[in-house]
């Protein structure tokens, strides 16, 4: 294992967050189908929200609970490595939510290390919503074996991508993608938004949010294999494999992996040309 020796701090796991609260809006969902170029009639509509608006309502809470695990000296080195939505319901126009957040576990990898946050999402009358499970990846960090726990797997069969796909999707990246997406997302990191910051931080520019990539490849899957139905949508996960730009043309590829218990599991990955931009990516969908 490589990288620089940090200690995290254990103590840190299990230590909810404070609970943050986000009342929907149909202008909100409406907003943020567009700033991803969601061409889902509900989700345009603000009827329904798209997959991925889940971050939005635990924005303010997701990155919390890092601070009680990782010295702030290495922020710097962070990236988001992998994002697991587990739905129990969709989100609808007047859902009032309320966000919590977990660090459950961390590990040192080969070229760096992640820690894992466990996200709930609950309506106000304490249905829950929605959970995730968020990867951080520290560069070139070395915080020793694995502490607690990681996030559930959702590795792609590699015997699957010797066959032909079942179905794929096709979205573009606008050139003012990232100044549409922050703030229907809500996320104002000027990476995204700031040319000479992104230069600054060694970039050829700005960068793409990732979370909008991810999004653009749910409604591709959604649209090709689930009928354009959110409600069908049990998980939905990625991993960040490549920074994605303005400008880029992306493509979503989907192959079946089986069905269980009502559902099928469909294993995707996202490709900017030769680049996998999203890999490890899965889908359960109801049938």
């Amino acid at each position: 294992m490589s990288g620089s020796a940090v200690e995290f701090d254990r103590n840190g796991l299990g230590v909810w967050s404070d609970e943050e609260r986000f009342e929907v809006t149909r202008e909100r969902l409406a907003e943020y189908a567009a700033a991803t170029n969601d061409p889902i009639e509900a989700h345009l509509k603000g009827e329904v929200a798209p997959p991925v608006f889940a971050i939005v309502p635990v924005f303010d809470a997701m990155m919390v609970p890092v601070l009680d695990v990782v010295p702030m000296d290495i922020f710097g080195r962070v990236v988001h490595g992998e994002q697991d939505f587990h739905f129990h319901r969709p989100i609808r126009p007047g859902d009032r939510l309320v966000s919590r957040a977990k660090a459950i576990g961390y590990e040192g990898k080969d070229n760096g290390s992640t820690i894992t946050i466990l996200i709930e999402c609950r309506a106000e009358d304490g249905e829950l919503v929605n959970e995730q499970y968020l990867t951080a990846f520290f560069r070139n960090v070395n915080a020793g074996p694995q502490v607690g726990e990681g996030a559930p797997a959702h590795r792609f069969d590699r015997a699957l991508a010797g066959n032909p796909p079942l179905a794929k999707a096709s979205a573009h990246v606008d050139a003012d993608q990232t100044f549409r997406y922050a703030p229907a997302s809500g996320d104002p990191v000027p990476l995204h938004l700031d040319e000479q910051v992104a230069k600054d931080a060694g970039l050829p520019g700005i960068i793409a949010h990732g979370l909008c990539t991810m999004a653009m490849s749910s409604w591709g899957v959604l649209a090709e294999v689930g009928g354009s139905d959110v409600h069908r949508l049990k998980r939905f996960a990625v991993r960040f494999s490549k920074m994605v730009f303005p400008n880029d043309d992306l493509e979503t590829r989907i192959w079946k992996q089986g069905s269980e218990n009502g559902c099928t599991t469909y294993m995707f990955e996202t490709a900017r040309g030769d680049d996998l931009v999203l890999t490890d990516g899965l889908a359960v969908i109801a049938d």
